[in-house]
């Protein structure tokens, strides 16, 4: 049972309270890195972008061109840190280009 806040709580308590008790932090961080996956990748590798699925702490990329699958190898750790950049805090600390 969810132990309960004074009145005087404010909303970001409030609302890190029903995270953490209801488990929701995973599900908020998916959301999360799929925005940033868009937001920092630009519509030239959205293009090719089929799924982008995080699992832990796993990042799974599914991509339609393997010459950018490639490309993109090379820049990993690079992706990893705009990631948890965006999400000021890590989230990301692998990734997997399929």
């Amino acid at each position: 049972m969810a132990r309960r806040l004074s009145n005087e709580s404010t909303i970001g308590d409030v609302l890190s309270e029903i995270i953490q008790v209801n488990k929701l932090q995973g599900g908020i961080d998916d959301v999360g890195v799929k925005e940033a996956w868009k937001n920092l990748m630009g519509n030239g590798v959205n293009t090719y972008t089929k799924n982008v699925v995080l699992k832990g702490s796993t990042l799974y990329v599914e991509l339609t061109s393997s010459v950018l699958r490639q490309e993109l190898q090379y820049g990993k750790d690079k992706i990893i840190k705009m990631i948890n950049e965006e999400l000021q805090r890590e989230v990301v600390k692998e990734v997997f280009l399929r």
